[in-house]
């Protein structure tokens, strides 16, 4: 599977490829930033215009990962939408899949900074919440322990063989673990950034997402 799996505040996690954080003792898939609707949104405030299948692709992966690990919880750590107008413009298709997704499942959606949660939507809508020793909340707080965040869209940089590659990366410390974006046409910021480079401490790792996570000490 492609997958790293790790310790975190005593529990075992596994950081799939695809970008999402699965717990498999609270049989809980969690994954952030979905910003569904982004191409909508960009058009409707005259921007470029781009293939209208941002959300179809996003929700097709997330189904894949909820086939995967069948799990009882799902976490939308925020931003699930790319703004409030966006989660009112979907699709019939795309809120059936939603609907579909969430049959049979506990399904919290967390508020984020582009949306306060699609409230039209089935599930629970809770700014932050916490289950076992874990806390899961959109943006990291500079203080906080055992803390799950998205909000970054964290990417890192792999050097190997005289090139680099770049990916959407998860960053793990002894404190938190801030989850890159989920969603298609995410931009992401790098793990150097002088915002991570404060949250994280010292020894924080990236895993590199992709068909084969790579997990590198961060780099800053």
């Amino acid at each position: 599977m492609n997958e790293v799996t790790f310790s975190f505040v005593g529990q075992t996690l596994h950081a799939l490829g695809s970008g999402a954080l699965w717990w498999p003792d609270q049989n809980l898939l969690c994954v952030s930033d979905l910003h569904l609707g982004k191409s909508e949104r960009i058009a409707r405030r005259g921007g470029p215009t781009l293939p209208p299948y941002d959300s179809k692709e996003t929700l097709t992966r997330l189904s894949a990962d909820i086939a995967r690990t069948n799990p009882s919880t799902v976490i939308c750590l925020g931003d699930s939408f790319d703004d409030l107008d966006a989660s009112m413009a979907i699709n019939a298709a795309e809120k059936r899949d939603i609907t579909a997704l969430q049959a049979g499942r506990r399904w919290i959606w967390i508020e984020g900074n582009h949306d306060p949660g699609p409230i039209e939507l089935g599930g629970t809508h809770l700014f932050e919440c916490t289950i076992g020793p874990l806390t899961f909340r959109h943006i990291a707080q500079a203080e906080a322990q055992a803390e799950i965040s998205g909000h970054y869209h964290p990417k890192a940089r792999l050097r190997t063989r005289g090139r680099s590659i770049t990916r959407p990366a998860f960053l793990v410390d002894q404190a938190r673990i801030i989850l890159p974006a989920y969603g298609t046409y995410t931009g992401g910021m790098r793990s150097s950034d002088q915002v991570l480079y404060k949250l994280m401490g010292d020894r924080a790792l990236a895993i590199l997402t992709g068909p084969a996570p790579q997990t590198i000490p961060m780099p800053r």
